[in-house]
């Protein structure tokens, strides 16, 4: 069983933000929303999300340079995330297929090397922009 983190105030209001979000939010976006509830540090922003990525809360999707909540309470963490991201409409889901994460989990390249650690990011157009 995983050890339940406490949050501190600042991950608790970013947390809180980007749950309320149905988009992924980078970080200025951030910083600029959670200055009136007094995080005014780039470095504080970054912090936090740092360690709710850590944690697992958050997910950073890395072609977009933000961030966006974990839904899956079964995940693995930052060691293992797959992405399918709409071009048109920017949608971002997070993928859950056991398949998947079974191919990926026991996945070793030509060279033998196996891999502990994925973020995947799946581009192409959702149902409702084809």
């Amino acid at each position: 069983m995983q050890k339940q983190e406490t949050l501190s105030k600042n991950q608790k209001i970013i947390l809180d933000l980007i749950e309320k979000s149905d988009q992924p939010l980078k970080a200025y976006s951030i910083l600029f929303d959670v200055k009136k509830k007094g995080i005014n540090a780039p470095l504080q922003v970054y912090r936090a999300l740092d360690k709710l990525v850590e944690i697992g809360k958050i997910h950073k999707i890395e072609s977009r340079n933000a961030f966006i909540a974990c839904k899956n309470s079964k995940c693995q963490i930052a060691k293992a995330t797959v992405f399918s991201i709409c071009e048109s409409c920017e949608d971002v889901t997070e993928i859950h297929d056991h398949k998947l994460s079974e191919h990926l989990r026991n996945f070793k390249d030509n060279k033998g090397m196996k891999y502990n650690k994925y973020n995947l990011e799946f581009f192409g157009l959702c149902k409702k922009c084809i």
